[in-house]
């Protein structure tokens, strides 16, 4: 499991956006986010660089691996 620190969510639209990200390298992957904690936890076939910019095109800025 990876855990990132990203910015600029804020609800639940944003959770989906970043989950959906996530799940367009692997669908399989289980994604959980923590809004209080700006974190996602990513279980899955998914590098940290197609994570990164998966994230940052969806809109949100990757800030660093927690």
């Amino acid at each position: 499991m990876m855990k990132l620190i990203v910015n600029n969510m804020s609800c639940g639209h944003c959770v989906k956006t970043v989950t959906k990200a996530i799940q367009s390298i692997d669908s399989a992957a289980k994604v959980d986010v923590d809004l209080a904690k700006k974190e996602v936890a990513i279980t899955g076939n998914v590098s940290l660089e197609a994570a990164i910019k998966a994230i940052n095109d969806a809109g949100f800025e990757y800030v660093k691996q927690a």
